[in-house]
């Protein structure tokens, strides 16, 4: 009989060990799980303050020498032509010159290929402008047009245009954006009637620069624009509470 009221008595106390344990340990897990996550905004609109501009320009001649001639008095048309806007020999970078043999190809009357004839040789050369007089560079190249007037096949491309303190806006938005996130906690947290504790995690999203007022979309891995000299760059944080 004594053995008998032992055994309750022992399978008694484990009942209530054992459902003491998995009351705190269920509290434990819901008192993880007591954390706020919230995403913060950086933003900021800004002006390029340097320009990268570039042009082509090339020749044609059934003979070599012919071609480099050609093309040399050309480059020194555009050397002419770049400083009488104010651009300096030293900002002009001009590339190696490419050359290539052209053939036109003679078909047989099914189509098949009879032969190709040399129709002579093309050359090409390049020059690109790096600068930080951004609106000065940029009204030469809608003006480049005129050096054709001089018999110079000059092909413009589009500006690039870049921010030269970029490190610098970067941390300036993390902040921001940090801020921005620490702000919603807070007050996501007053309206719950719970205190804010300590932050657990923290996680920076991409970098993101854009056209001012364009409809461009959002790239996973980050978007550089370089088509618009007035940008604006975005970057995300993202920040988990405790709540107490």
């Amino acid at each position: 009989m004594l053995k008998n009221n032992l055994n309750v008595i022992i399978l008694s106390l484990a009942v209530v060990i054992s459902a003491y344990l998995f009351s705190n340990a269920f509290q434990n897990r819901n008192k993880s799980n007591d954390t706020i996550s919230v995403t913060g905004l950086g933003k900021k609109d800004f002006v390029s303050d340097l320009i990268v501009w570039s042009g082509s320009f090339s020749k044609k001649s059934t003979t070599l020498k012919e071609a480099y001639a050609s093309l040399d008095a050309d480059r020194e048309k555009i050397k002419s032509y770049l400083s009488s806007k104010g651009i300096a020999p030293t900002e002009m970078v001009f590339s190696a010159v490419n050359f290539n043999k052209d053939f036109q190809t003679v078909f047989n009357e099914n189509g098949t290929t009879k032969q190709q004839i040399f129709t002579g040789f093309t050359l090409t050369q390049s020059v690109s402008i790096q600068s930080k007089e951004v609106n000065k560079i940029e009204e030469i190249s809608r003006q480049s047009s005129e050096l054709i007037n001089s018999g110079v096949e000059f092909y413009s491309n589009p500006p690039e245009y870049y921010y030269t303190k970029l490190a610098e806006l970067k941390i300036k938005m993390i902040a921001e954006a940090t801020k921005d996130a620490s702000i919603r906690a807070k007050s996501i947290a007053e309206n719950a009637d719970a205190n804010l504790g300590n932050l657990k995690k923290s996680d920076m999203g991409v970098f993101q620069i854009t056209g001012q007022n364009s409809s461009e979309d959002f790239s996973y891995g980050g978007s550089f624009n370089t088509q618009s000299k007035n940008k604006t760059a975005n970057i995300t944080v993202k920040l988990v509470y405790q709540v107490n």
